[in-house]
C-alpha cells in the first residue's frame, strides 16, 4: 500500500452512524460510507459525481481521479473500503484502506505508522524498565550498591522463623572456661627434658617422697633429744691489742 497524504491520516478518530449498523450489508456500505458526517469520505470523488448523475458505479472505470470501492466483504462483521487514484480502466494507485467493523469506521495505519508505533512502544517498555530497576537500587558511601524491592519487607514477615537450636554452652562460658585453663597452665607449666637434639621432648615424673606416718611423728615430738648440740655462741671474742709503751 502507497503511503497516506498527512493531510488524509485519521488514524486517531473513528466514525459510527449507530442507525445504520442493523442494515449493513456488502450492497449499502458504500452509500453507509458516503455519509455527509464521515470525516473519511470526501466528497470530490468520482463516486460523489456518479451518484449525482445516478449512474451505475460502473461507469467509475471510465473515468479519471480518486474513488472508494468496496475490496472486501465477511457479513456481518467487517468491510474493506479502499480509496485509489484511477489513471486508466486498467490501472489504479492505493492510497488508504478503511475498515468497518460493527459499522465503526476506521483508517488502516501505513506500513511507516506501523513500524513508528511499535519501536515507540518498545523504545518506552524498556525505558520504563530502567525507570523501575533504578528505583530499586539504594546506594550509601560505607555499603556501596544494593538492591531493595518492595515485596522484600513482606516476604521477610510471611516468611516462616526457623528455630534456633540451642547450644551446650554459650561464649561467655566458653571464654570463662579457657581463662581458666589458661591460668592453671601458667601456674603449673608441664615439666620437659630434652636428651638429645632434634628429640622430642620427653615430660619428667617427678617422685614424692612417702610421708612418714602421723604416729611416728607424735612419738619424736614426745621424746626430747638425748644428745643435745652445744648451743653456738653468739659474740666472738674480743681482739686482744697491743699496749703503748
Amino acid at each position: 500500500m502507497a503511503s497516506v497524504d498527512l493531510r488524509d491520516n485519521l488514524l486517531g478518530i473513528s466514525w459510527v452512524d449507530s442507525g445504520w449498523v442493523p442494515i449493513l450489508n456488502p450492497g449499502n456500505v458504500l452509500d453507509y460510507f458516503s455519509e455527509r458526517s464521515n470525516p473519511f469520505y470526501d466528497r470530490a470523488c468520482n463516486n460523489e459525481m456518479v451518484k449525482m448523475q445516478r449512474l451505475t458505479l460502473d461507469h467509475m472505470n471510465q473515468m479519471v481521479g480518486f474513488e472508494y470501492i468496496l475490496l472486501h466483504a465477511q457479513e456481518p462483521i467487517l468491510y474493506i473500503i479502499r480509496k485509489q487514484q484511477r489513471q486508466s480502466p486498467t490501472q489504479v494507485v492505493p492510497l488508504a484502506d478503511f475498515y468497518i467493523i460493527a459499522g465503526v469506521v476506521y483508517q488502516a495505519p501505513d506500513l511507516g505508522s506501523v513500524i513508528g508505533s511499535r519501536v515507540l512502544s518498545a523504545v518506552h517498555g524498556v525505558q520504563s524498565a530502567f525507570d523501575e530497576a533504578m528505583s530499586y537500587c539504594r546506594y550509601h558511601p560505607s555499603k556501596g550498591y544494593w538492591w531493595h524491592f518492595k515485596d522484600q519487607d513482606e516476604r521477610e514477615k510471611t516468611k516462616p522463623k526457623s528455630k534456633k537450636k540451642e547450644e551446650p554452652s554459650s561464649l561467655f562460658q566458653r571464654q570463662r572456661v579457657d581463662t581458666l585453663l589458661l591460668d592453671l597452665r601458667q601456674k603449673f607449666p608441664p615439666a620437659f627434658y630434652q636428651p638429645k637434639a632434634g628429640e622430642k621432648p620427653i615430660p619428667v615424673e617427678v617422685k614424692k617422697e612417702p610421708e612418714p606416718p602421723a604416729e611416728a611423728v607424735k612419738q619424736e615430738e614426745r621424746e626430747p633429744a638425748k644428745n643435745p648440740a652445744p648451743a653456738a655462741p653468739s659474740k666472738a671474742p674480743p681482739e686482744k691489742r697491743a699496749r703503748l709503751q
